[in-house]
């Protein structure tokens, strides 16, 4: 139902004198979207402190900033990724559409086709979106059960010793001892690039079958 302004006002202000008077105040959440001078300064700078709530989240927080602490830290680079699609074999699409929401867009539409001609596109999503649509392959995998699938497909890689030895290293002896259930003496592995991998097979990889 349409309303004026004011009125949306002293709705808004209504249920936050409310959680006020409760005593809660941690249950307002603010959202805020692109910056401007209102929403920066005082909605999200000074509004949730004064009113006593820490949830409140700037678009960064799933855009910008995100995308650059993948890479931050796994690679040590806190920046924005331009990937080489116009060499990529294999892309495996994993939650998220590059046809229709990433930074390059127009870069993504443009080489999508050429991946098609020359090799694989693999879609890991719930939803069918133009990616998806257009994949060789599509897993529609059930929402939330994305680290079930990434941690089933690690247990293979070790198990089968498909990883980069070159990258990773490899057991000292030789003998690929990442068997399912089995508990692996770190000492036994000699890591080149990483950082934990046996401690991540023992904790949680060991029984994260297929």
């Amino acid at each position: 139902v349409p309303i004026r302004w004011d009125e949306a006002l002293d709705t808004v202000a209504d249920k936050m004198m409310e959680l006020r008077k409760s005593n809660e105040p941690e249950k307002l959440m603010y959202m805020r979207g692109l910056y401007s001078l209102t929403s920066t300064d005082l909605l999200y700078g000074t509004l949730p402190k004064i009113f006593g709530t820490t949830n409140y989240y700037s678009h960064s927080a799933i855009c910008a900033e995100a995308e650059k602490m993948g890479p931050g830290y796994t690679q040590g680079f806190l920046g924005y990724r331009e990937y080489d699609l116009a060499k990529t074999k294999c892309l495996v699409v994993w939650g998220c559409d590059p046809l229709s929401s990433n930074r390059q867009v127009p870069n993504a539409i443009a080489k999508f086709s050429d991946i098609l001609d020359r090799g694989t596109v693999i879609a890991v999503d719930p939803s069918m979106s133009a990616s998806v649509a257009k994949a060789n392959e599509w897993l529609p995998i059930k929402p939330g059960e994305d680290g079930a699938l990434a941690a089933g497909i690690d247990h293979v890689h070790l198990t089968e010793g498909l990883w980069s030895k070159e990258f990773v290293g490899s057991f000292k002896d030789g003998k690929n001892l990442f068997k399912t259930g089995a508990t692996v003496d770190e000492t036994a592995f000699a890591e080149k690039q990483t950082h934990g991998i046996v401690k991540f097979w023992n904790i949680e990889l060991k029984d994260r079958t297929p």
